[in-house]
């Protein structure tokens, strides 16, 4: 739209703010995480403790990619990480309750897993597929600041839907798999 653009206000921001600013973004980021993975384990126990490994796994392919495309980590960079993160948390619950749920149904471990998995695939899908879209439209008509959330969000989300529907099912069938198992510890 043709609109004039009046500059209200103009401020020039030192190096020494900016990197107090990612430090304390960095410092905040490993706090929650630290609360995150407690929480998942005293709530979901055994079964949080496959939640946290993806969640570890995720962030390290994000920042594997992140590496391999040599991006910087700015402020927004890591305002899209823990968003990411805060996605693959959502996931993991998502399909811990459907076990639970399927499980409270009175089906056997193997079959509250796959139905667990199952009607929770959607949803993940659903979520981190429109994330995924926003982030993208973000990156293509944002600037700056806002490509690098857009860049590390859809990296993460990407890192998510793979941990949260592959990864944490293989685990639970190596887990489930084991003649004799007649508990999950969720």
């Amino acid at each position: 739209l043709p609109a004039p653009v009046k500059i209200l206000e103009q401020r020039t921001v030192g190096p020494s703010l900016g990197e107090d600013s990612i430090r304390k973004g960095i410092i905040s980021m490993i706090i929650s995480a630290c609360v995150i993975v407690l929480f998942m384990v005293f709530y979901y126990k055994a079964s949080g403790l496959v939640a946290d490994v993806a969640l570890i796994l995720n962030l390290v392919l994000t920042l594997a990619a992140l590496a391999i495309f040599r991006a910087t980590l700015t402020l927004p960079g890591i305002a899209g990480l823990v968003l990411s993160i805060g996605m693959a948390v959502d996931a993991n619950i998502l399909v811990h309750e459907r076990i639970k749920e399927e499980l409270r149904w009175g089906k056997t471990i193997r079959a509250a897993i796959d139905q667990g998995y199952h009607r929770a695939f959607i949803t993940i899908i659903d979520s981190n597929l429109t994330t995924l879209i926003a982030g993208v439209f973000l990156y293509e008509f944002g600037t700056g600041p806002v490509k690098g959330f857009a860049v590390t969000l859809c990296i993460g989300i990407l890192a998510n839907i793979f941990t949260a529907v592959y990864v944490t099912r293989l685990i639970f069938d190596f887990i489930t798999l084991r003649p004799g198992m007649k508990r999950l510890s969720i």
